[in-house]
């Protein structure tokens, strides 16, 4: 099946299309269009032209509420295709959707509220003759530049939240996963979002390059920290959020109950073939109850079911590609030769990578200090609990840590002194509730998601002031 463009509320053919493969299978399921430069350059006209008439909060509202209504109507629809175009199993693909309808039904609500502030001019000595607010206008047009891993659902906090606020988007999604977003832009469509408010434009790294670098107003942004630096020297002075890299870690100090600890740091580690952001890569575990973590540890993985991710069982599908598991098994033997202890796993057969668990490592190996974004988890023992934060801490990211604690006192000293975006106690740092405020500091990246931080991302403030002298 072939499919078009979106631009200025019409599905526009292309001269050239570019195939979409199941990573599992490695059939062709699509034939996508690949957007030429004066395509992307109809469609940022497409969306600026669309700024004029920008309809109403309440309006806005309502298309939103009814494109998750439709959504949840299509929900298996949209299951499918995420398990089909990037091979995540078919039950984490409807938590996806799951959360997807609950981010267009946010922005639905945040579209109704989003306002300014009355400034005590009086403060100071020269200006009490002076009445002050100020409102919150749309920044313009977003470009919003989307990875595979989550092809609906970050899509999805990107232009919900844009569009709440009186944007216009041109999106160009992953070319691995174009396939979600473009049954999206058909939703939207049919919710009633006028021409151009949305643009969605599919090909190579090429056409987001020539999006960044075109007229657009704000850049949002998640995928690798190469591509972030690149997006900052092209996009000049636009505003960015850029969601980067990441290998988060979870401490377990000596007080944890290994009972709640242990399967959720499997589920963190291993979901989706640890292709996520804040998956958990390293674990930090206080030497008194490593052996019994590691015996439970590796038990529970033990119980993983590596297959087919349309099936209703598997656990473990297959990584996006054949090249992304052969990198990650050069990493392993790397780690291997520099001296760590291979415990389950590390064995590949095409894009198929078993879950791996490895211990005596070292901070400067690949598989700890960069993102492995691959089902491989390390574990590392700690005396102090100083140490297990200095160790965390010890990493160019800084997205999200969890920490499992009995101890107040530790909880907060986590809070106080871990260098991250956010903090999960008693959670895994995967944890994320598609409310909540999302981002991380260091290389993790810049500025917030999460519905109205994206929404505070998205617009820009602007002062009046009255002189009533």
């Amino acid at each position: 099946m072939r499919h078009s463009l979106l631009i200025d509320g019409r599905w526009v053919q292309s001269e050239n299309y570019f195939e979409v493969r199941n990573p599992y299978t490695n059939q062709v399921i699509a034939e996508v269009a690949e957007a030429s430069s004066e395509d992307v350059e109809n469609a940022v006209i497409s969306a600026r032209r669309s700024l004029k008439h920008c309809p109403p909060a309440h309006i806005r509202s309502s298309i939103l509420e009814k494109a998750s209504q439709l959504i949840e109507k299509n929900r298996e629809e949209f299951a499918r295709t995420i398990t089909m175009e990037n091979g995540k199993p078919i039950s984490n693909a409807r938590k996806e959707v799951e959360r997807t309808i609950l981010t267009f039904k946010f922005a639905a609500e945040e579209a109704k509220r989003i306002y300014g502030e009355v400034i005590p001019m009086d403060a100071a000595h020269n200006a009490e003759n002076h009445f002050g607010f100020y409102i919150r206008e749309p920044v313009g047009v977003v470009a919003a530049i989307t990875p595979f891993n989550f092809p609906l659902n970050i899509v999805a906090h990107k232009v919900a939240p844009a569009i709440a606020a009186g944007n216009a988007v041109v999106l160009k999604p992953a070319s691995a996963a174009p396939l979600s977003s473009l049954k999206l832009g058909r939703i939207l469509l049919e919710a009633g979002l006028p021409s151009g408010v949305l643009n969605i434009i599919t090909g190579s790294a090429k056409v987001g390059e020539a999006l960044v670098s075109s007229d657009i107003d704000m850049v949002s942004f998640t995928g690798s920290n190469a591509v972030g630096r690149r997006i900052q020297q092209l996009a000049g002075m636009v505003k960015l959020t850029l969601e980067l890299g990441s290998n988060s870690a979870t401490i377990i100090d000596e007080s944890a109950d290994l009972d709640k600890a242990v399967p959720r740091c499997v589920a963190g580690g291993f979901s989706y073939s640890g292709q996520v952001c804040i998956s958990v890569q390293r674990i930090y575990v206080h030497d008194s109850i490593l052996d019994n973590f590691l015996d439970m540890f590796i038990s529970h993985v033990k119980k993983l079911k590596i297959g087919d991710p349309c099936s209703e069982d598997t656990d473990i599908g297959p990584m996006i590609n054949e090249e992304a598991a052969k990198r990650v098994e050069a990493w392993i033997k790397e780690a291997e030769k520099q001296g760590a202890k291979l415990l389950i796993g590390g064995r590949r057969q095409g894009n198929m990578l078993e879950p791996t668990v490895i211990t005596e490592v070292k901070q400067d190996m690949k598989v700890m200090c960069l993102e492995v974004f691959a089902p491989i988890v390390c574990v590392t023992g700690f005396k102090r609990f100083e140490d297990a934060v200095d160790m965390v801490n010890n990493s160019i990211y800084g997205l999200q840590a969890g920490v499992y604690t009995q101890n107040i006192a530790n909880a907060f000293k986590a809070i106080k002194c871990l260098k991250v975006g956010g903090v999960i106690i008693n959670d895994i740092p995967t944890f994320r509730a598609d409310h909540m405020p999302y981002g991380g500091v260091k290389e993790s990246g810049l500025g917030r998601e999460g519905v109205r931080f994206a929404i505070h991302e998205m617009t820009d403030i602007k002062m009046i002031s009255f002189n009533l002298g």
